[in-house]
């Protein structure tokens, strides 16, 4: 296996290979990676690694549109994080490569990166201005019957997306959706309406036939559930006074 040292991002969300990841640094650590990513001749790729925050909460979130405008410049890098942060993140994350890096007059940075290749984490360290991680890079094998899989998972998610569109108004493209079961597995894990869990379940998924059976399972429960969700009494919150809870 390939193993390499990258800086760490932890976020509140589930990065996939070949999807886009747009975020907003604020907080001094994440402002010193960028610092020293962009030290990375051009003709390189700028790599770090995501990886999600098990519970959900980091104590000064810095995530896609979520700017933190009241973080504190002499936090440390595991801050919010515990003693152990290898405890505190799933141990499966995503490399991505950012292909823009802007910083802004006030010391931020807008950033634009891809997820590449799934890893795994071995060890942290916390020793420099920001976390780094010790990584081990994922074989990504096929498994049986992944191409008739996808064909059920674009099916699946196609109907999905029409129930989704009917029930919340919004909808993704399914018209130009691609074919190749790896990308159709991250694509489709990426634009379901999952939380953290399901989507992190879906990332260390041991092969892509494993992800796309996984993912065909999920979307025909969802798509039952949405299908009810017009006949639910909802809407008659509108018309109940706020609860003060």
């Amino acid at each position: 296996m390939t193993t390499a040292r990258l800086p760490l991002f932890p976020l509140n969300a589930v990065l996939f290979p070949g999807l886009v990841l747009p975020l907003n640094v604020f907080e001094e650590r994440y402002r010193a990676m960028m610092r020293e990513l962009l030290k990375t001749d051009e003709s390189e790729p700028r790599r770090f690694a995501v990886v999600a925050i098990r519970d959900g909460h980091e104590v000064a979130p810095t995530a896609p549109g979520m700017p933190d405008g009241t973080t504190l410049t002499d936090r440390g890098p595991a801050a919010g994080f515990g003693p152990d942060p290898l405890k505190s993140f799933h141990p499966v994350g995503c490399v991505a490569d950012a292909a823009t890096i802007r910083e802004r007059p006030d010391g931020s940075f807008e950033v634009v990166a891809t997820g590449t290749t799934r890893v795994r984490l071995l060890s942290i360290d916390a020793s420099g201005p920001y976390l780094t991680a010790e990584l081990e890079e994922l074989p990504e094998e096929a498994g049986d019957g992944a191409g008739t899989l996808a064909e059920g998972v674009l099916r699946a998610f196609r109907s999905y997306q029409k129930r989704l569109a009917g029930a919340r108004e919004r909808s993704l493209s399914g018209d130009d959706l691609p074919d190749e079961p790896s990308v159709v597995s991250y694509l489709v894990a990426a634009a379901a309406v999952l939380d953290i869990p399901a989507k992190q379940r879906l990332l260390e998924a041991p092969d892509i036939a494993a992800r796309l059976r996984a993912e065909l399972k999920l979307l025909r429960a969802e798509t039952a559930v949405i299908r009810h969700l017009p006949s639910l009494p909802a809407v008659n919150l509108t018309h109940t006074p706020p609860s003060p809870n």
